[in-house]
């Protein structure tokens, strides 16, 4: 009987221990593939998309999206091999994406060597505008810093315009598989353009995010005028600094 008891209290803990490692492992891989998700997607609209299965689009009525491009990608990967192309790009675009994260900015996606983000959604705010703005500012001097030192060094550099533009916007996310958090509208197009009406090392901004951060302290600006627009025609527009 003894016997008999020793082994099935043995059997039993061997059970509990296989039970508990088991319960650690389902717990670990499930915080791992949290944190995936919410790499992919705001939280909100993951959180939405686990309770539903699904994530309506929403109408926002005023967010501020900023874009950015590299002058002369095309010759510097010509200069570069495939590997070194990747790894300035990812160097770039991590920067960028913690200066995002730094104020609040949402990362929409990248697109070649073209990066797009927002401020003001999934969850609304009043400061879209400015904390934008400084993002763009703190990017154009981490790409001139960048360049100060490959130019020291005789190494390619990267050029960057900015652009960026204030309006509606319906977000996102659409399909069954590898889920992504998007943005459509106008407002999107505008920022575009903003982005390719403006000038290197500059950050251009649209009448309507002037007319948000005009009166912030610690901003300069310069207008530009009616500046020819593709596809959109004239439009003001204003080189932003720090003042």
């Amino acid at each position: 009987m003894r016997n008999g008891f020793i082994g099935g209290f043995t059997l039993v803990a061997l059970f509990a221990g296989v039970f508990l490692v088991q319960r650690n492992r389902i717990s670990k891989e499930k915080k791992r593939s949290e944190e995936l998700l919410l790499n992919i997607l705001p939280e909100e609209v993951a959180e939405e998309l686990k309770a539903k299965g699904e994530a309506d689009a929403k109408q926002i009525e005023q967010v501020t999206v900023l874009f950015t491009d590299f002058k002369g990608f095309t010759q510097m990967s010509e200069k570069l091999t495939a590997k070194e192309l990747v790894g300035n790009i990812h160097e770039c675009f991590s920067a960028f994406d913690h200066i995002m994260a730094k104020h609040g900015i949402e990362k929409i996606k990248t697109i070649g060597d073209a990066y797009m983000a927002a401020g003001g959604l999934p969850t609304r705010n009043t400061t879209h505008a400015l904390d934008v703005v400084k993002a763009a500012l703190e990017i154009r001097d981490f790409i001139a810093q960048g360049k100060a030192r490959k130019v020291a060094a005789g190494l390619p550099y990267f050029e960057l315009r900015i652009g960026i533009h204030t309006g509606p916007v319906v977000a996102g996310i659409v399909g069954v598989k590898k889920f992504a958090y998007d943005i459509w509208g106008d407002t999107v197009n505008i920022a575009s353009r903003m982005e390719s009406s403006g000038e290197v090392g500059q950050v251009n901004i649209s009448e309507a995010t002037y007319a948000l951060v005009k009166d912030e302290p610690g901003l300069a600006f310069t207008p530009r005028g009616k500046v020819q627009a593709k596809g959109k025609g004239e439009m003001e527009m204003y080189f932003v600094h720090c003042g």
